[in-house]
C-alpha cells in the first residue's frame, strides 16, 4: 500500500454526540475506504503521535487484510450498555438507548463530581434494571484509598450486582494494591493498551479482567493474542471499542467473537463486550444495527456514502487528520513509502 492510496481512499468525519462523552460533544475519525473492507483511525485529539500510530496500525489491518480466516463462530456477541457521567436524573434516559442489554458500565470519578454522584448514578441505574449487571469504570481516577472506599460503596449502591471496578488507579502497583484490599474484582484497561508492557498487569497480579481494545492495541491480531495470553494467567476478558464510530465497532464485533471462540478450553470467562457506545451518537455513518437478546452480530461495517458525505468534518479539521496520519505512518518505520500490515 502506499500513502498517497490512503489518503485518496480517506474520508474525515465528525459525530455528534446525544450524550456527552468524558467531555467529548463531537466525535471527528478518519475513515479508510481499503481493498479489503473500512478501517478506522480515531485517536483521541489530546493522545500523541507513538501512541496514535497503533491506531493507525489496526486502521489499516482493516483496510487492507480484513479477517477472512477467523472462526467467530454463531457470530452473536453480548454486549453491555454504556452509561456516562450523566445526572441520576438523565440515567434513565440513556437506558432506553439499550433494549434487552443485561450488563451496563457506568462512568465514575469523572473530574469536578464526588462520590456522591457516582452512587447516585449507580444506585439509579440498578433500581431501573434490578436485574442486570454493573461495573463501573473510574479511568484511573482515584488514588488507592479513594478506591477502596468508592469500592465498597459503590457494591451496595449496586445491590450486589457489582461484577467489577474498571482502572480505579493510574498506575499498575496501585491496581495491585486495591485488588489486594477490596473483594471487588479489579479490570484493567489503560494499564493494559497504554502500556508498554501489556503483561505487566499479570506479572503483578494486578487485575482480574483484562479489557482489550482493538485499535489502541494495533489490530484485531494484536489483540487477539493479548487476549489469549492474559486469558492464560486467569484473567477474564472484555474487548471494548474506544468511542468508535459503526466501522470500528465492526471490527471490535468481530475481534470479541474471535477471543470468545479462541479460549473456549479456557476455564476463564468472555464477557460482556462494551462495544454499545454506537448508540451514544446523534448520527453515525451507518445505521445503527438492532439489538437481539441484549447481543449484536459479529460482522464488518460499510458506511452509508449519503451520510459520509452528510457528516463530513470542515476542510481544517480534514487537514488535521490527514497531518496526523502522515506522523504516524511515519512512526510505523514507513520507508520508500509503501507498508506492509503485519497480523498479530
Amino acid at each position: 500500500m502506499e500513502l498517497a492510496d490512503i489518503l485518496d481512499r480517506a474520508h474525515v468525519v465528525a459525530l455528534p454526540m446525544a450524550v456527552p462523552f468524558r467531555g467529548i460533544t463531537t466525535r471527528e475519525a478518519l475513515l479508510i475506504d481499503g481493498p479489503a473492507g473500512w478501517g478506522e483511525f480515531a485517536p483521541f485529539v489530546e493522545y500523541g503521535d507513538q501512541e496514535s500510530a497503533a491506531w493507525l496500525r489496526a486502521a489499516l489491518e482493516a483496510a487492507y487484510q480484513g479477517y477472512q480466516g477467523l472462526d467467530l463462530g454463531d457470530r452473536a456477541v453480548r454486549i453491555n450498555g454504556t452509561v456516562p457521567a450523566v445526572a441520576a436524573s438523565e440515567v434513565e434516559g440513556v437506558l432506553e438507548r439499550f433494549p434487552g442489554v443485561g450488563t451496563f458500565k457506568i462512568k465514575v470519578a469523572e473530574k469536578g463530581q464526588s462520590l456522591i454522584d457516582d452512587l447516585a448514578r449507580v444506585a439509579t441505574v440498578h433500581t431501573h434494571r434490578p436485574d442486570a449487571e454493573l461495573r463501573v469504570d473510574a479511568n484511573g481516577g482515584w488514588t488507592v484509598d479513594e478506591a477502596i472506599q468508592a469500592a465498597e460503596a459503590l457494591a451496595e449502591a449496586a445491590g450486589g450486582m457489582l461484577r467489577y471496578i474498571e482502572q480505579p488507579c493510574a498506575t499498575v502497583e496501585e491496581l495491585a494494591e486495591v485488588r489486594r484490599r477490596t473483594d471487588v474484582p479489579v479490570a484493567a484497561d489503560e494499564s493494559i493498551r497504554k502500556a508498554a508492557d501489556p503483561y505487566r498487569v499479570a506479572a503483578l497480579d494486578a487485575a482480574d479482567v483484562a479489557v482489550a481494545k482493538v485499535a489502541p492495541l494495533g489490530g484485531v491480531g494484536n489483540t487477539l493474542t493479548i487476549a489469549k495470553d492474559l486469558a492464560a494467567h486467569n484473567m477474564s476478558i472484555t474487548v471494548a471499542s474506544a468511542l468508535d464510530t459503526a466501522v470500528g465497532i465492526g471490527v471490535g464485533l468481530i475481534a470479541a467473537k474471535a477471543v470468545e471462540t479462541s479460549i473456549t478450553d479456557s476455564p476463564v470467562t468472555v464477557n460482556a463486550a462494551g462495544l454499545g457506545t454506537q448508540r451514544l451518537f446523534v448520527e453515525d455513518v451507518a445505521e445503527k444495527q438492532e439489538l437481539r437478546g441484549g447481543c449484536l452480530n459479529a460482522a464488518t461495517c460499510e458506511p452509508d456514502p449519503d451520510r459520509l458525505v452528510a457528516l463530513a468534518a470542515s476542510g481544517k479539521r480534514k487537514d488535521f487528520w490527514f497531518d496526523r496520519l502522515r506522523r504516524c505512518w511515519d512512526i510505523l518505520g514507513v520507508t520508500g513509502g509503501s507498508y506492509d500490515v503485519p497480523y498479530g
